[in-house]
């Protein structure tokens, strides 16, 4: 009778600890991430942005302007991230002539938010910052590159008019999908059993349901030209998830697998490679021909 008693209070007591690891991983997960950025660096041609959303939010990040004609890039990070993780993004299209916007997502950095949550909500900084560079640079093709959590909230978000292209990095298909990968990653076996618990807390902690954070479902809406990329190595976005996420995405597309690459900076794994490839692909949808520029600059001329 006493080891029975003893078996029972030990089971309630795993189950305690079990509930409450549970809780507090999901605070962590959705927690805001924000931080003190401060000026661009000194070398670089940068300006300070804040873009006004909503009621009484807004979004940070640095815009660097590139050569008329050759289009402009939103570049978005990872979640836990912010525009820094998209400095060296930024130098590179900007020394091809290719402008760029590296933003804070909502509840990273110096924007503002009160919750993470996987890109839904962030979309509505992600508008709010394609708007203000169709007002900002009405001319130029414009284009996003989403990393993760950023592709995410890419994806969810109203791009109209439609991006001139679109690239997305390391994208969880589902919720469920990325809550479990990542506690197997982290627990082995046992974190399937253990994702439910997780995936229980959104509705209570950002008010959605587990089925409105489906990019998967999200990228057939998309019209742009379209490139998936990840690592065939990554566990928190395993390369099947990217497999199925890049067969529901319509026509145009390419897929772009990165060999032996983890859930982490595609463009820091293997940079030449990654600018080998992505560059031609973003000049030949962004890029204007020369017949185009000079219709551009006599059109501002005239007005």
């Amino acid at each position: 009778m006493a080891g029975m008693r003893r078996l029972l209070y030990s089971g309630l007591a795993l189950a305690a600890g079990t509930l409450l690891l549970s809780l507090a991983a999901g605070e962590l997960l959705t927690r805001p991430v924000r931080a003190r950025i401060g000026p661009p660096p000194p070398d670089l041609s940068a300006e300070p942005v804040h873009i006004p959303y909503g009621e009484r939010q807004q979004v940070s990040g640095w815009f660097l302007p590139g050569r008329a004609g050759e289009g402009v890039v939103l570049l978005l990070h990872g979640v836990r991230g912010s525009r820094l993780e998209m400095l060296e993004r930024a130098r590179w299209l900007q020394r091809e002539g290719i402008g760029s916007l590296a933003l804070d997502l909502p509840s990273h950095g110096e924007s503002s938010g009160d919750r993470i949550s996987f890109g839904r909500r962030e979309a509505l900084g992600v508008q709010a910052a394609l708007g203000w560079l169709r007002e900002r640079l009405p001319e130029e093709r414009l284009g996003a590159i989403g990393v993760s959590l950023g592709g995410a909230s890419l994806l969810f978000a109203e791009r109209q008019p439609e991006l001139d292209a679109l690239v997305l990095e390391s994208v969880y298909p589902t919720i469920t999908d990325a809550v479990q990968d990542r506690l197997v990653k982290r627990l082995g076996p046992a974190g399937a059993w253990a994702a439910p618990l997780l995936l229980l807390q959104i509705p209570l902690r950002l008010g959605l349901g587990v089925h409105e954070l489906r990019p998967i479902e999200a990228i057939k809406d998309v019209r742009a030209p379209l490139l998936v990329a990840s690592g065939t190595e990554d566990r928190s976005t395993r390369w099947v998830e990217t497999e199925q996420l890049f067969a529901a995405a319509p026509e145009p597309k390419t897929l772009a697998a990165v060999p032996g690459a983890g859930h982490e900076d595609l463009r820091d794994f293997d940079t030449e490679a990654y600018e080998a490839r992505l560059l031609p692909w973003l000049q030949s949808h962004l890029r204007k021909s020369p017949g185009q520029r000079g219709q551009t600059a006599l059109g501002k001329m005239a007005a």
